[in-house]
């Protein structure tokens, strides 16, 4: 018999300062079994940053919410879909292959990747060659340390403060804040 997700529940309010956006959402994350503490924050904390695409790119039509992930290679981490259905942003995490990126990047307008391992710069060398060719892709690096200490945040019931400002995210749960710098790669 199949083990089963996990379910964690998340009311994340985010700032995004940059932007002009500021929303609470209310959220529904299933852990895969597979999948670590640190990469479903990841998933968290991708979310929150590309929250502001919601009102900039749909005008506040359309739903941001997490695909199936793990469980469905063929959908995102985190999808921006507009009032008619169309996929806006398509968002992954960790270090996929070349050929899911780049069929992405032909099924949404826009694609973006947050890799966060500490091999990630292994990765990035041996990939970077065969994905210069798509411009609606952007890769950002999440720095190990942050991912984490991000990690450290994970409960099943948790409320989280989300404020992004010149370019940085600061998670906080009220006690602890973890501060997120991403380095653009692509």
């Amino acid at each position: 018999m199949a083990i089963k997700s996990t379910i964690f529940k998340a009311n994340v309010q985010i700032a995004d300062i940059d932007h002009n956006y500021y929303a609470d959402h209310a959220l529904t994350l299933a852990r895969h079994p597979s999948e670590t503490d640190e990469r479903m924050m990841i998933r968290l904390a991708a979310l929150s940053l590309q929250a502001h695409q919601l009102k900039d790119v749909c005008g506040g039509d359309g739903t941001l919410s997490f695909g199936a992930g793990l469980s469905d290679p063929d959908e995102p981490d985190v999808m921006l879909r507009d009032f008619t259905g169309r996929t806006r942003l398509w968002v992954e995490v960790g270090q996929p292959e070349d050929k899911p990126l780049l069929k992405a990047c032909n099924k949404a307008d826009q694609v973006v990747l947050y890799v966060f391992s500490h091999a990630g710069e292994v990765w990035w060398k041996g990939i970077q060659t065969k994905l210069t060719r798509p411009k609606n892709l952007q890769i950002w690096r999440i720095p190990s340390s942050a991912s984490q200490s991000l990690a450290k945040l994970a409960q099943r019931s948790m409320q989280l403060q989300a404020t992004l400002q010149e370019g940085a995210l600061m998670m906080s749960d009220g006690s602890t804040t973890v501060d997120i710098a991403c380095e653009r790669w692509l």
